[in-house]
């Protein structure tokens, strides 16, 4: 996976005997500015979401409470698994990026911030129609 594709980001944490706080600012924490908000939870053991890439969309994904697996597929043969388990660090995930996100904790709250509106054009949902953009892209 290519550094500009996808990365962990640590979010500040103010540390506080009351409870800890994070905060995100768009352009600042996330590179983009944020135009959708979105959250899983309840999800029921051994199920797993995602399974899709975005055309134009970029997504910073979060796991605010318990803990998930993200595994992000460039399309040319690289994978790479990302354990989400800290509310303070989040998952910049760029376009043409395949995502599954699975294993997902009793609890775990998946917030995803997005930088586009929903928009069902923006989706790639066959694995292989996705395979094909991608390598049409690269030649």
């Amino acid at each position: 996976m290519r550094q500009d594709q996808t990365r962990l980001i640590n979010l500040p944490k103010i540390a506080d005997p009351r409870g800890n706080l994070t905060v995100v600012e768009q352009m600042k924490n996330v590179p983009f500015d944020i135009a959708r908000v979105y959250w899983t939870y309840d999800i029921p053991s051994g199920e797993h979401r995602g399974g899709h890439a975005h055309k134009h969309c970029r997504e910073f994904i979060i796991a605010i409470s318990g803990s998930f697996d993200v595994t992000l597929d460039n399309g040319k043969g690289t994978k790479e698994t990302f354990h989400l388990n800290h509310p303070f660090q989040g998952l910049l995930v760029e376009t043409d990026i395949w995502r599954t996100l699975e294993d997902f904790s009793s609890g775990a709250v998946c917030l995803v911030l997005a930088s586009d509106p929903f928009d069902e054009s923006d989706y790639w949902y066959d694995y292989h129609e996705f395979l094909n953009h991608v390598n049409r892209c690269s030649q």
